[in-house]
């Protein structure tokens, strides 16, 4: 099993192959499994119907989250492909809004909520490290992370919890691509995600894993060096000491130029104390690879922290970063 992680590790993170991260797994690698995100529950603002679920991009609809079984692709048009080659008849349109974890609307029916560069705690984020290229024409090709999985909290109180690094583009934020570590009904899981297509967040279903575990995420173009607006991506998230893994391959970025990175982002709901976070009071995103358009990694990107000083309990929350490395604290 080391061995293995070993060998993942020198594929997705030092050789050429780390900007197609699709590994090949052995054989016992087990398929995703798709439970059901948690539901906003008794305890979501007044606003949030009472049949939402959490997501990492706020409360939604259930019939607005979908996740893809193994082999299936969201198509340009928001339309599934299935693992056959057959296709659904039509896209999946989200009718209900959207609202951001304080209980604010941010999109409407169909549409992407507003968010500047300036402000992304629209989103519901605790903390992050994040950088711009500052520019709309020119972009980012891939951000590749390894990160732990921490111990459970301390206490259990309804809280959820999401770990990830991620790709936007500040100007016109229409899908969000970002492989997720998440908390909540006493479990940890991962999952890839790619939020908002009609109003839809799509993940490649879950995957439960345990403390200790060593985790890669990915998002990665599959367009040629020198592609600025590239048409797909593929959304990596896997388990070094299973092999399970969880995937969107071939995901649409709706046209989007994504010009802004995050090393490592904290979300959270229902947080009533400090013990609701994870024991060891930080979580470390490692090798932590950002690559330009050119497909060549930046060798010293210029990470800026976020942090949400509004919320209570204040839980000693800090970023601290290195070119390749983002630790968040809680």
């Amino acid at each position: 099993m080391a061995s293995f992680r070993i060998v993942c590790l020198r594929l997705v993170l030092f050789a050429g192959a780390a900007l197609l991260p699709l590994v090949s797994l052995p054989q016992w690698a087990v398929a995703a499994t798709n439970p059901p995100q948690p539901s906003a529950g008794p305890r979501r603002p007044a606003s949030v119907p009472d049949n939402y679920v959490i997501t990492p991009f706020g409360y939604f609809h259930p019939s607005c989250v979908q996740a893809l079984a193994k082999g299936e692709q969201l198509l340009a048009d928001g339309r599934i492909q299935y693992a056959d080659g057959t296709s659904s008849s039509h896209a999946a349109v989200c009718g209900y809004v959207r609202f951001s974890r304080s209980g604010q609307i941010i999109s409407s029916p169909g549409e992407q909520g507003q968010r500047t560069a300036q402000s992304p705690e629209v989103n519901g984020w605790v903390e992050n490290a994040e950088v711009l290229t500052n520019s709309p024409t020119v972009a980012y090709g891939a951000i590749l992370a390894a990160w732990t999985v921490p111990p459970p909290p301390e206490r259990n109180d309804e809280q959820v919890l999401y770990f990830f690094p991620g790709l936007e583009d500040s100007n016109d934020v229409q899908s969000i691509l970002q492989p997720v570590l998440g908390w909540f009904y006493g479990q940890w899981t991962i999952n890839s995600w790619n939020c908002c297509l009609n109003g839809v967040a799509t993940n490649s279903g879950l995957v439960n894993v345990s403390p200790g575990d060593h985790i890669y995420g990915s998002v990665t173009s599959t367009c040629p060096a020198g592609t600025v607006t590239c048409a797909t991506w593929n959304v990596l998230t896997v388990d070094l000491d299973t092999g399970q893994s969880t995937t969107l391959a071939n995901t649409p970025s709706n046209g989007q130029s994504f010009n802004w990175a995050f090393g490592g982002v904290l979300e959270a709901y229902y947080i009533d104390s400090c013990k609701d976070y994870p024991r060891d009071h930080s979580l470390r995103f490692d090798y932590v690879n950002l690559f330009d358009e050119n497909l060549k990694v930046i060798p010293h990107p210029d990470w800026s922290g976020y942090l949400d000083t509004q919320d209570t309990p204040q839980c000693h929350y800090g970023v601290r970063s290195t070119g390749h490395t983002v630790t968040v604290d809680y």
